[in-house]
């Protein structure tokens, strides 16, 4: 996630390349105590304190989570009262979030798709199904090509006054392991193992994006999308890098010249429109 390595260019179809290897990191991801999906099988929620307090009650409401993986986070929204809806681009890892809605008995729809595709199908559609949230988290923006059509579709999606909202690892990480902060438009190829502690060094080959904040921020104006909180914070609630260090809270921080360093931000906005 913060770490990139073995970088080459090459000419390769990027959403099959990262559904490949996404397949594959879903097949390790199941079995991880960095997801502990018998925990949440018996009741832990895989949230955390940020996005749940960011979005209060969402009983009732319709949401909405792009990127979901294999669902853990889409369900736990479930169990809080949201009617939901996940979109991710692994049929392996969908497959998986189907099965994980049977075994806990929550209400879910999910949706193999690339994102992009998507988008696209859901503006063919005579009368699309618009949501009250539009919900992202951790890890997500740098499988990004096109931000301006990523926000475009986020806007598309939500219902009048409808909630957009994104917690993300910090761009500035990029720039302290060596990788570019700003959009260079050009996919980096990189080579690594996943961020699970069972990854037993298998190298995954995927496409990644770098964007600034600025970046983000401007996509999601532009949109229509009004930005009501920005937040940054010096921790994460993941250990996905060597280098972090957990204190006492349990969150894991990171310092750079003897300062801490944002690990996490935050945005939440509305469907002004």
């Amino acid at each position: 996630m913060y770490s990139k390595s073995n970088k080459k260019s090459q000419n390769l179809c990027y959403p099959q390349l990262n559904k490949h290897a996404w397949n594959e990191r879903t097949r390790r991801h199941i079995t991880s105590n960095f997801y502990d999906v018998a925990g949440f099988l018996n009741g832990k929620s895989s949230l955390n304190t940020i996005e749940v307090e960011a979005l209060g009650d969402v009983s009732h409401q319709s949401l909405l989570h792009l990127q979901c993986h294999f669902g853990l986070d889409t369900l736990s929204w479930a169990r809080l009262g949201a009617q939901v809806t996940g979109v991710d681009l692994s049929p392996v890892a969908i497959e998986h979030a189907k099965q994980l809605a049977i075994q806990s008995g929550l209400k879910a729809h999910f949706i193999a798709r690339d994102l992009y595709q998507f988008f696209d199908e859901k503006q063919r559609e005579k009368s699309p199904e618009l949501f009250d949230i539009v919900f992202t988290s951790y890890g997500v923006v740098c499988w990004l090509s096109d931000l301006n059509r990523w926000a475009q579709g986020i806007k598309a999606q939500l219902k009048p006054n409808g909630i957009f909202y994104l917690a993300e690892f910090h761009p500035i990480n990029d720039l302290l392991f060596g990788d570019d902060y700003f959009n260079t438009e050009q996919a980096q190829i990189i080579q690594e193992p996943t961020y699970t502690e069972n990854h037993n060094n298998e190298l995954d080959t995927l496409a990644v994006w770098s964007h600034s904040l600025s970046e983000v921020i401007t996509a999601l104006l532009k949109a229509g999308i009004a930005i009501e909180s920005f937040n940054e914070y010096p921790f994460s609630p993941y250990a996905v890098c060597e280098k972090l260090i957990q204190n006492s809270q349990g969150q894991y921080e990171l310092t750079h010249l003897g300062k801490k360093v944002p690990l996490i931000y935050t945005i939440k906005g509305r469907n002004i429109s």
